[in-house]
């Protein structure tokens, strides 16, 4: 210790290797992170080097360092915890992945439940043409062929199933279901 406080850079490199195991276990035990445990690591063991004058030389340095490493690993758990406040509104929608929120599956669910009672109301040659059409994805020949009827029939029964299926929707949603039905058939008969 004498050898480190006369800036003997040999005799705290030993104190290192002597010691670094031990402050990294500290560290990794409160951390549970490898890449900031090393960072308390070096951390610490720059704070003993800044810190070699007041040394005690009578005791081992390993319980200063230890704590040294614990104050620092505390703060970065108080660093973190700033980080994990709750967030306004505006940051989140920022912060989101772009994924489905709850809410509008919730939508997408209701307006689907509401579509199959649509189509389930629907005469049985019109329910016939939008199924293969719009939820198979025929095509309009292909599903003239199914029916085996020609392909004006086909557009027939498909504008007035549409028309159908809208104005439920609008009937049992007045502010926005024929709004949200629209992307549901938005595929145009050719």
């Amino acid at each position: 210790m004498r050898r480190i406080q006369a800036d003997d850079l040999d005799a705290f490199e030993i104190l290192f290797e002597r010691y670094r195991s031990n402050v990294f276990r500290t560290a990794y035990g409160l951390m549970g992170d490898r890449g900031a445990a090393e960072e308390v690591l070096m951390d610490t063991f720059g704070r003993a080097y800044r810190h070699r004058a007041v040394l005690r030389l009578e005791v081992s340095p390993l319980p200063w360092l230890n704590r040294v490493a614990l104050n620092l690993c505390y703060s970065r758990y108080a660093r973190r915890r700033l980080l994990t406040q709750p967030i306004d509104d505006g940051t989140a929608a920022m912060l989101m992945d772009g994924g489905v929120q709850p809410d509008a599956l919730a939508e997408h669910a209701e307006l689907r439940r509401s579509v199959r009672r649509g189509i389930a109301a629907l005469p049985e040659k019109q329910r016939r043409v939008i199924v293969l059409y719009y939820l198979q994805g025929l095509s309009l020949q292909e599903t003239a062929t199914t029916l085996e009827c020609r392909l004006g029939t086909v557009k027939s029964r498909l504008h007035y199933a549409v028309h159908a299926l809208r104005t439920h929707l609008a009937a049992e949603s007045p502010v926005d279901g024929a709004a949200g039905m629209a992307p549901a058939f938005e595929r145009e008969p050719s």
